[in-house]
């Protein structure tokens, strides 16, 4: 079968720049909570209490649910695309 031309591509839809938007949010909030705690280890902060207990979750759990809303998108763009195909 011939592959479509650029001209019939599937618009992006706004949920799909959305979960993009928030995937690559996340992953930056989690590179900035890495090196923030690097950087208050470094200076001898209290890594116990405050609010570097909850830094240390966000760098934990940010790149998980991060991949998983890549994945969301990712699934959701094939099943768009393999409707559309069959539609024609």
């Amino acid at each position: 079968m011939s592959t479509p031309s650029s001209g019939q591509d599937l618009p992006v839809r706004r949920i799909d720049r959305i979960l993009a938007f928030m995937s690559l949010g996340l992953l930056v909030l989690s590179i900035a909570a890495f090196l923030a705690i690097m950087i208050g280890s470094s200076s001898g902060a209290d890594m116990k209490s405050g609010a570097w207990p909850t830094v240390g979750v966000v760098v934990y759990f940010a790149p998980l649910l991060a991949f998983a809303l890549l994945l969301t998108v990712l699934i959701m763009t094939f099943i768009r695309k393999a409707r559309a195909g069959r539609g024609r």
